[in-house]
């Protein structure tokens, strides 16, 4: 029977959407399932902030009644409207081991996307570079870290043998710190006096406030790079609120300079290591394996490290990346990942180099032209 592919209507579809993983990963060692909360959240527009500036269609490709993949076509506007670009995106495609399931899903998206208007499809993205995205290429024998994405090594095949070419890879580091780099050490040092530079942990107490002024750097320091999309109030609330119970507050770091926030680093303990065995439900059994598993985490995922334009250039990265190895000793979690990281960010590879990492992941994003198609 020949592959149908057509959009999600019904509660039951939204719900096979959501649950093929389960079946493409159930013997890969290295998947660690989304929580379904989560997900169901992220799935919802009328709850995810995303869909305030943005749409998606999901699709749904069968055999029968056998789902063989999903793939959602997307348009950010904020984006399109970032870059003056009419760029649609693809996010949450997973796929059985079949070149012809593969082509007619991003068909499909394609199809949509033009209709929109949109000249261009890139991803994978889901939504966009501000939530999980890229593709994993290399780096397939060890679990992805919190908040990373992970495919199979099949999937390369299925996206370039649909028209996709590379637009940008995104790398991850590798950091196993047994000593702070002397050098290192001694340039935060000098950073610190010329600079007047002072690095305080994030104050839980006045939550609100502090997201508000990272929210700030954020925008502000990542804004030149490639793919960058603003955050929105919503959205950097919301995102705030999912890491709230995970955030560890000294290993969140507010650089200032006279009283003034003027980066930002946060590290978080890999959650994915107590993640893993609840295979995405906390309950009835799973908050325990979660309890159980936390006490297992060695290793963090430093997720984001920015300075706002007018203060780049002048060390304090070194700052961040020094004081973050020292807390990251104190509380037996030296180790870790260091991502993404744009190929082409000269300044955060030096930085990541230097503190002795190795890339031992690499996602990418691709881009596939809708003109002619």
């Amino acid at each position: 029977m020949p592959t149908s592919v057509l959009p999600v209507r019904t509660a039951a579809e939204r719900r096979e959407f959501m649950m093929l993983p389960w079946r493409i990963y159930r013997d890969d060692p290295n998947w660690v399932a989304p929580l379904l909360g989560d997900l169901k959240k992220l799935l919802n527009p009328a709850v995810y902030p995303f869909f305030d500036h943005g749409a998606a269609e999901f699709f749904l490709a069968r055999d029968g009644a056998v789902v063989r993949g999903r793939i959602a076509a997307i348009v950010n506007h904020l984006h399109n409207d970032t870059h003056h670009e009419k760029t649609g995106f693809f996010g949450f495609f997973e796929c059985d081991d079949d070149p012809a399931i593969a082509a007619a899903l991003f068909d499909a998206a394609a199809a949509w996307l033009r209709a929109q208007g949109m000249e261009r499809m890139r991803g994978p993205a889901s939504y966009s570079t501000n939530d999980e995205c890229g593709l994993l290429i290399e780096g397939f024998d060890s679990p992805p870290v919190i908040m990373m994405s992970y495919n199979p090594a099949g999937y390369v095949k299925l996206v370039e043998g649909a028209g996709f070419v590379k637009a940008k890879d995104l790398l991850a580091y590798w950091v196993d710190v047994e000593r702070i780099p002397e050098r290192l050490a001694r340039i935060a040092d000098k950073v610190r006096e010329r600079e007047r530079v002072t690095v305080r942990s994030l104050d839980m107490r006045r939550f609100p406030e502090e997201v508000r002024a990272i929210q700030e750097i954020y925008n502000d320091a990542w804004a030149p790079n490639w793919g960058f999309v603003p955050m929105t109030d919503r959205e950097f609330a919301f995102m705030a609120e999912q890491l709230k119970p995970v955030v560890v507050p000294d290993l969140g770091l507010i650089a200032e300079i006279d009283g003034k926030p003027v980066g930002f680093s946060l590290g978080l303990p890999d959650f994915n290591v107590a993640l893993k065995p609840c295979r995405g439900r906390l309950f009835p059994f799973g908050i325990f394996k979660l309890l159980w598993h936390k006490r297992k985490i060695r290793h963090m995922r430093v997720i984001t490290l920015g300075v706002r334009r007018a203060y780049q250039k002048k060390g304090i990265d070194a700052v961040f990346y020094v004081e973050t190895m020292k807390r990251g000793k104190a509380r037996d979690c030296a180790r870790g990942e260091m991502s993404w990281i744009l190929e082409d960010n000269a300044m955060m590879n030096r930085g990541a180099e230097a503190m002795g990492g190795r890339v031992y992941k690499r996602y990418r994003m691709y881009d596939r032209e809708l003109a002619g198609r």
